[in-house]
């Protein structure tokens, strides 16, 4: 196995309750469609979560890294399987893109800290007020 590559995604959902209610219904174990899990797993992807607070998902994917494929090569061959065309019609329907990426779906997100990154050493730093 590789190194472990973790990617963040954003994307809002239509507000509108009933419609969230329908999303989170389709995201319920075993509502995706096999072939679309098996596609996703095919792309060596380990792991997969969709996290939501009001009508914004995060979505974590977490892949081996020796496993994972051209985005160029995934994008072509998803739109061969159409299992995945049409999960991905679906879900579009429901998503309202970030105000910032009008023409996007899943707009991947930006690591901005790590805890991992950070001195092991204690270290007291005063800001000061003028920073605020």
């Amino acid at each position: 196995m590789g190194e472990i590559v973790r990617r963040c995604f954003a994307v809002d959902l239509v507000d509108d309750p009933a419609m969230i209610a329908r999303y989170r219904a389709w995201h319920a174990p075993g509502g995706p469609p096999a072939a679309v899990t098996a596609a996703i797993r095919a792309d060596g992807v380990i792991d997969l979560q969709i996290w939501m607070v009001g009508d914004r998902m995060m979505m974590i994917l977490e892949q081996d890294n020796e496993l994972a494929i051209d985005p160029a090569i995934k994008t072509t061959r998803d739109a061969a399987n159409p299992d995945v065309v049409a999960w991905d019609t679906l879900m579009r329907s429901f998503q309202r893109p970030l105000p910032f990426a009008p023409n996007m779906s899943w707009v991947e997100m930006e690591r901005i800290y790590s805890l991992a990154a950070q001195p092991d050493e204690t270290m007291v730093v005063n800001f000061g007020m003028d920073l605020l």
